[in-house]
């Protein structure tokens, strides 16, 4: 940008981007989970989106090692919340799409903890 122009430069939130073993798999579970089509695919990224709108990408880490949560020992960095309407039902179908329910859940009553197949930590809410 020249120092005669003053205009802010146009930035879009793209994309949130998770790290994983199998890019492929990964997008399989979010796009049946959320019903986003896959819009690019190679063998070591996938992005999943509606054209014009923001989504979600999975890219391939050779020596990927999930988060442990709760174990502090390999920390989350990050992770999404979804709003379902019912809990119990979302999360029957989660699980039968390849979630995984972890032992420890914070307050099951008003959200669930569920891991995504490469062990991503997100959460499933009636509040939002």
């Amino acid at each position: 940008m020249s120092a005669e122009d003053t205009s802010t430069p146009v930035i879009r939130y793209s994309a949130v981007t998770f790290d994983c073993p199998d890019p492929a798999e990964l997008a399989r579970f979010y796009s049946d989970a959320l019903g986003l089509p896959i819009t690019y695919s190679s063998d070591d990224f996938v992005l999943l989106g509606q054209e014009g709108s923001s989504g979600l990408g999975f890219n391939r880490l050779a020596d990927y090692r999930p988060p442990t949560w709760p174990d502090p020992s390999q920390e989350k960095q990050a992770h999404l919340e979804l709003g379902v309407d019912d809990l119990e039902s979302a999360q029957a179908h989660l699980l039968a799409l390849g979630a995984v329910e972890p032992p420890t859940q914070p307050q099951p009553d008003r959200w669930r903890v569920l891991l995504d197949p490469a062990g991503h930590p997100f959460c499933i809410t009636t509040l939002v």
